[in-house]
């Protein structure tokens, strides 16, 4: 079995951008729990308004999307279309393979990975307080065992450091990438 395959197309055409990441990482926890197709990405600086985080949404969902935020009482500042002339969004995952091990950046955060026993060999990036707790936290565990840090930190880098765990466990267990 190969070890990517192609992830389904994501319609996007729309964002919801934030003040601040918390708001960000609450409305996504809300659109998925809803089944809402998101995708956190970083917005182009010329769209944001705060957060260097924003929500990537199919553009014919905003009317759901948006009801559902204000009745989660979920903090956003807009929903906007992507138009024409736009610069991209910047995609946060990123993967490199080194043979016996994959390493996934996630922003600033990376963590690297043994292909065939899904044991984390380290995690390294970012500059915040928790990130050496999270890292002896992880390290030396299989993919599916190691705690997600977004359970145990409050900070970006945490955020990072979950996507880059969700990703490479994604991989590791055959899915697609990115």
């Amino acid at each position: 079995m190969p070890l990517f395959k192609k992830k389904p197309s994501f319609e996007g055409g729309g964002l919801v951008l934030f003040m601040d990441v918390h708001d960000a990482m609450a409305a996504e926890k809300v659109l998925k729990e809803s089944d809402y197709a998101v995708k956190l990405v970083a917005p182009p600086p010329e769209l944001r308004r705060g957060c260097d985080l924003a929500l990537e949404i199919n553009l014919v969902e905003q009317p759901g999307i948006e009801r559902l935020l204000k009745e989660k009482e979920t903090s956003y500042v807009s929903v906007l279309p992507m138009k024409p002339g736009t610069s991209g969004l910047l995609d946060i995952v990123k993967v490199t393979d080194f043979g016996d091990w994959l390493m996934v950046k996630a922003a600033n955060m990376k963590l690297s990975f043994e292909k065939k026993s899904g044991i984390i060999v380290n995690t390294s990036g970012g500059g915040c307080p928790d990130i050496p707790y999270l890292h002896a936290e992880m390290i030396g565990k299989k993919l599916s065992e190691a705690p997600r840090p977004r359970d145990l930190g409050f900070t970006l880098c945490a955020l990072m450091l979950d996507r880059a765990l969700e990703e490479s466990l994604t991989l590791w267990q055959g899915g697609s990438k990115t």
